[in-house]
């Protein structure tokens, strides 16, 4: 199916605005995509007609904003290939990715410390057991898994990355031991664009036993996702990559592991009965996930988004995307640019992470804002994978189904300029 960029670009207010007195060219999809205008009526509408608490209440607007809140949940799974009948939801609802995966390694960390029972015991760590992740994981993956490691006593493992920056998937069998208990990896790099050969992995963390949390933030909004297909225990990604808004992400984890998970966050909405002199009975999951008030409006609006991506067509998408990815290569053609990640299309999205010798990231960032520009500067919460490089920082262009081959041929324009323009 040929996508028609020009209709799809209109349904983004924001894409018509001029920067600095230029025509916005937004190649900065991996930190956060833009919204059409179905999404942002979604969550306006949902305030304006149907706004009150979900799963309390037995008023008409808590019983609409309930409806809405659990259709959303069941477009969402949709999207991901997940269980959304009632009783079999696959789909927690969380603040976003980060959150999603800080609730694993909290909920882990109450099953190391005898919480949740026997059940649970699956989750639990200790002194001798192993974490894999990778050199390639944003600080997200990184960071709860390490600090679950300190908590509990156990091992911080890592996959290596070739020189492409790609995970390197085929030491599986050496990586991964029999005292292996959890592996969270990427399923793409949000610095390379890597798409990580994930059947090695997952064959040999489930030989050993061991549990497999995938980081879907990159892959859910670019390819076609199915976590029955891919064989994960969970993943983690944000709604707001996938053009829904901000503030809400999602956890996927297979129903009968959400039902021996005991929970991370405590409060309203998540027990069935509470006590002052024992344990509170909590729910069946989803609800057991969910403490507190929920942002129903943003997730509402996240169900409208993923609708609105299967309306498109995800191969719609990835074929786009790639026609953008060929154009956004050709930076390595231009003297003293370095592409980090694979410099061909072969398995890799259109995040192009790239350094310009003799001039400091920022000041790229800067230079090419001043032409209307938006990419991305940093380090982008994925240090140790700059180290892999050489590097502390990198320059950043991404793409979402917005972009046009014009997008590309502007920054390309934009950096062959930029090392004349500092006098390098």
């Amino acid at each position: 199916m040929t996508v028609d960029i020009g209709q799809i670009r209109e349904q983004f207010p924001i894409l018509g605005q001029e920067v600095h007195g230029h025509p916005l060219v937004y190649l900065d999809s991996a930190a956060t995509a833009q919204k059409p205008q179905v999404v942002i009526d979604a969550e306006s509408s949902f305030y304006e007609h149907d706004n009150a608490g979900v799963h309390r209440g037995a008023h008409e607007l808590a019983a609409r904003s309930t409806m809405a809140f659990e259709q959303a949940r069941a477009q969402v799974a949709q999207l991901v290939g997940a269980n959304w009948q009632e009783g079999q939801e696959e789909i927690v609802v969380t603040s976003g990715a980060t959150a999603s995966l800080n609730l694993l390694a909290t909920a882990f960390g109450n099953a190391s410390q005898g919480r949740g029972g026997q059940a649970a015991q699956r989750f639990a760590l200790g002194p001798g057991d192993e974490v894999v992740i990778s050199e390639a994981e944003h600080h997200s993956v990184l960071l709860p898994f390490q600090e679950l490691c300190y908590r509990t006593g156990a091992t911080l493992k890592w996959f290596g990355l070739d020189p492409e920056g790609r995970i390197l998937s085929d030491t599986a069998e050496q990586v991964i031991t029999e005292h292996t208990k959890v592996v969270a990896i990427t399923h793409i790099s949000n610095v390379t664009g890597a798409i990580t050969d994930l059947d090695p992995i997952v064959r040999r963390a489930h030989e050993v036993g061991a549990l497999v949390i995938l980081d879907a933030c990159q892959s859910v909004p670019h390819l076609p996702i199915d976590f029955h297909a891919l064989d994960v225990d969970f993943a983690a990604w944000s709604a707001h990559k996938m053009y829904g808004p901000t503030g809400v992400g999602f956890l996927y984890g297979r129903r009968e592991l959400l039902e021996a998970l005991p929970p991370a966050n405590f409060g309203g909405s998540m027990l069935e009965l509470a006590f002052l002199d024992r344990p509170a009975q909590y729910m069946e999951p989803p609800a057991r996930f969910e403490a507190g008030t929920q942002p129903v409006a943003q997730v509402v609006a996240a169900g409208v988004a993923a609708q609105w991506m299967k309306d498109i067509g995800m191969d719609t998408i990835v074929q786009h995307e790639q026609t953008i990815t060929r154009e956004l290569l050709k930076l390595n053609s231009i003297e003293g640019v370095r592409i980090l990640g694979p410099v061909s299309q072969r398995k890799r999205i259109g995040t192009v992470a790239f350094d310009l010798a003799g001039v400091h990231p920022h000041d790229v960032g800067q230079y090419v804002d001043s032409r209307g520009i938006a990419i991305r500067v940093g380090h982008h919460c994925a240090q140790p994978v700059h180290r892999h490089f050489g590097l502390f920082a990198s320059n950043r262009a991404s793409t979402g189904i917005y972009n046009t081959v014009e997008d590309a041929s502007e920054l390309l324009e934009a950096v062959s300029g930029a090392r004349a323009f500092f006098g390098v």
